[in-house]
């Protein structure tokens, strides 16, 4: 979306609630994608972005138009509530099997056929690797997670992660390079 078009969307946001669904409808896939990267899990990245939205819809009053885009608002709004996240999760413990047993959820069985099992293979083995991948991302500082994430699976410049994370882009370009010194370490 360009940058009059996003305007112009605020614009009439703030005055009517009813127009914040073309903003929604444009910014959350790219917020649950950068949110379910960050958290490696579907469920809490729903919530995660369902807040981030209805935050952004009760604070849209107080957006202006400064050295921020809006999507950048909403990139910071997501990051803050995805470390909220993990301070949580830190708490608690997660459910056992039997717990969702419990409620009637059971494994479901594949069906038998070579091609369906060819299909799993492959797709166990990406998610496998996107696994390893994010478990190495996982064991590094937020800070460092926030900076690989925002840069190599949402693909943004680094004047825009600067601006999303309240940071000079000097600090952002450090902060990469050591994220990237530390994942090569763990290696």
């Amino acid at each position: 979306m360009d940058l009059d078009r996003e305007k112009r969307l605020v614009k009439k946001a703030q005055r009517d609630p009813a127009a914040f669904a073309e903003l929604y409808d444009y910014y959350y896939p790219k917020i649950f994608g950068y949110v379910l990267r960050r958290t490696a899990n579907l469920e809490a990245a729903q919530d995660i972005t369902s807040e981030t939205f209805f935050k952004a819809l009760n604070k849209l009053w107080q957006f202006r138009w400064r050295s921020i885009s809006f999507s950048a608002w909403l990139y910071r709004i997501a990051s803050n509530e995805t470390t909220g996240y993990f301070r949580q999760a830190y708490r608690k413990r997660s459910a056992s099997l039997e717990k969702w047993q419990e409620h009637g959820l059971e494994p479901v069985a594949p069906q038998d056929t070579e091609a369906e099992v060819i299909d799993a293979e492959e797709k166990l083995e990406r998610h496998r690797e996107y696994m390893e991948i994010q478990r190495k991302i996982a064991r590094l500082p937020a800070r460092y997670q926030e900076v690989i994430t925002l840069r190599y699976f949402e693909q943004k410049q680094i004047k825009e992660i600067a601006v999303i994370l309240s940071k000079k882009e000097g600090t952002v370009k450090s902060l990469l390079h050591r994220a990237i010194e530390r994942l090569r370490e763990t290696q």
